[in-house]
Order: C-alpha cells, then sequence, then structure tokens
C-alpha cells in the first residue's frame, strides 16, 4: 500500500499534515492582516468625510471574527485528531501484519521440524536412544504449536465473551498451587517458590478459566524469556488494609526500561528487533492486562533492565472483591477489555 509507505516525499503523511495546518494558519494571519489593512484605511476615510463608523463597521464585526477564529481552531483541532488516528490505524496494521508474520513463522517452523524428524523416523533404521531423543524433541515442538494455537483461541473467546461466566472462590494461594501442581509437567525445567506473607488465606472470587490462563502466560515468559541455567520464579502474596498483592518475579532476561509500558498492547513482542529465536505471537501478556481489567485488578511490570529479571505484580483491591458477582462479569469485559 503505497499510502502506508509512499516513494515519494511529498505523498508522505506527515508532510501533507504539516502543509495543511501551515496553509490554515497562513490564511488565518492574511486574513487578520488585510482585515487590519483596510480597517485603517476606512477609518482614514472616515475621518476626512465625516462618515458615521456605524454605516461602515457593523457592530458585529468583531463577534464574526471571533466565530470565524473558533471555526478555523474547530477545523485544526479536526486534521489534528484525523491525523492521530490515521497513525494509530498505521501502527495497528504494522502489529498485525507483524503479527501475522511471527505467527505464521511460529505454525511453520515446528511443523516442518516435525516433518523432518518423522522421514528420519521412517527412512533410517535407528538406536532406541536416538528414538527417545529426538521423540523429546517433538514433544517440544508439539508444546509450542499448542501454545500458539491456545493464545489466538482464548484471545477469541474472550474478545467473543465465549468462556464460562461461573465464578470461583477460594484462596488465591490454593488455586495457584493446585494450578502449578497440575502443569507441573510443563513447568518442569523452572524452579516455583510460592509464599504468603500475609499469614491469611486471602479468599478471593475469580472466574477460573480466566485465571489460570493469566497464570499460564505470566508462569510460561518466566520460562520461554529465561537464559540461566536454573529458572527461578518465586510467587508471592500479600495483604494490606486497602488490597491484595501478587508479586511474580522470575531471573529471566529482564525488559528494557523503554519496553515496560510496551509490553501489555496486543501483538507487541518486546526484543523482536533484537533477537531471532524470540518465540511467540505477542498476545500473552495482553491477555493478562485484560484477564486482571475483567476482574477489576491492575497488572504492572518492573525490571532494573535487560538480564536482571522481571516482576509482574497484579493488584486486587477489596473492593472489586466485593463487587465481583455472576450476573455482570460480561459487563466488566465490555468496559474493561481494551480493543485498541
Amino acid at each position: 500500500m503505497q499510502i502506508l509507505n509512499p516513494s515519494r516525499w511529498y505523498l508522505h503523511p506527515v508532510f501533507i499534515f504539516s502543509c495543511s495546518l501551515f496553509a490554515i494558519a497562513t490564511s488565518l494571519v492574511l486574513t487578520v492582516s488585510w482585515y487590519m489593512e483596510i480597517t485603517s484605511a476606512l477609518e482614514v476615510i472616515i475621518l476626512k468625510f465625516h462618515i458615521d463608523p456605524q454605516l461602515i463597521f457593523p457592530s458585529k464585526t468583531g463577534m464574526t471574527i471571533i466565530v470565524l477564529s473558533l471555526l478555523i481552531a474547530v477545523v485544526i483541532l479536526g486534521i489534528l485528531l484525523a491525523f492521530i488516528y490515521y497513525q494509530k490505524t498505521i501502527n495497528l496494521f504494522r502489529l498485525q501484519h507483524n503479527f501475522i508474520y511471527n505467527f505464521t513463522h511460529e505454525l511453520k517452523t515446528p511443523v516442518t521440524s516435525l516433518r523432518i524428524y518423522l522421514e528420519t523416523f521412517i527412512r533410517h533404521p535407528m538406536e532406541p536412544e536416538d528414538i527417545k531423543k529426538y521423540s523429546r524433541t517433538m514433544l517440544e515442538d508439539i508444546d509450542r504449536l499448542t501454545e500458539n494455537i491456545n493464545s489466538i483461541l482464548n484471545l477469541a473467546r474472550i474478545e467473543s465473551q465465549n468462556f464460562g461466566s461461573r465464578i470461583t472462590t477460594d484462596s488465591l494461594e490454593t488455586l495457584v498451587k493446585a494450578f502449578c501442581k497440575k502443569n507441573a509437567s510443563l513447568f518442569r525445567t523452572l524452579d516455583i517458590d510460592i509464599q504468603n506473607r500475609s499469614n491469611h488465606s486471602l479468599v478471593c472470587p475469580v472466574n477460573l478459566f480466566l485465571f489460570e490462563m493469566l497464570l499460564m502466560n505470566i508462569i510460561s515468559n518466566a520460562i520461554k524469556y529465561n537464559e540461566s541455567d536454573h529458572p527461578k520464579l518465586s510467587i508471592v502474596f500479600k495483604s494490606y488494609l486497602q488490597k491484595i498483592i501478587i508479586e511474580f518475579k522470575d531471573n529471566g532476561i529482564g525488559v528494557d526500561k523503554k519496553d515496560i509500558r510496551k509490553i501489555f498492547r496486543k501483538f507487541y513482542q518486546s526484543g523482536r528487533e533484537q533477537k531471532d529465536d524470540v518465540s511467540g505471537s505477542g498476545l500473552g501478556l495482553y491477555l493478562v492486562s485484560s484477564i486482571a481489567a475483567i476482574h477489576g485488578w491492575r497488572v504492572s511490570a518492573a525490571s532494573k533492565g535487560t538480564g536482571r529479571g522481571t516482576k509482574f505484580t497484579i493488584t486486587i483491591p477489596w473492593a472489586s472483591i466485593a463487587g465481583i458477582r455472576e450476573k455482570n462479569l460480561w459487563k466488566r469485559l465490555k468496559k474493561s477489555v481494551s480493543w485498541s
């Protein structure tokens, strides 16, 4: 599309936008300047021929100038808003384009790998140890495929509101421990330490399907974006007068400070430009942010820099705990999830 990446500099939207503003501002300045010159000339004529000023300068002249100035200001504001909307549309288009390219690559790579291994099994006799070795690699490829497909399915479920609205009221610590135990095979390479520093059970109503999706994405990131010989994740529960805090702190590759505010955007992948081996769909943390918003929670991230780990913090106000009801979960979804 030429409009998205014009080959001629004078077709660039920034240049067109600047010229439009310059033209409107110049026309306003020239109009006021010409009006002042004409007014000065008419004042000379009025004094020379003793003409009633009201006949030359109607009482509504000042008001007309003010109205015209306001209208021009509205036009400028409209152009500015249109330009901002256009830029956001272009950015979304680029994100979607990158997502399609990256996701296609994420699907094609493990499929190609599986095909090569299967053809090797068929064409060449192999030792049992080699078969086990290659089978483990094939299972990893299948896990990679499953993860990416589940990301798309989960996004579709959330944005189409196609998930169960049943609320589970239980201890958050119990739910997290049960989830980690249920998925122990997936997290076998990760040392998970769960601590409850509040000395309370921290009972909270949650949508179990969404809460487990949130946990899966955060814990998977601690494995995926980790170059340590011993990946670790610390999950700490804290309780205060007005809120509950859940901290997920890993020893992974960390996040650059300039990317902290962007990592929860849809399709955004930190480090994709610098590293070719970064996998994923760019939806995991967007799903985490959306699920937190649905429940009335807040999620934030912090990192001391690349190579120094990342800490995700989920803040659960007691007010939101009291407000979650099965009947209004759909309303929360419509109001809270960001569609941009």
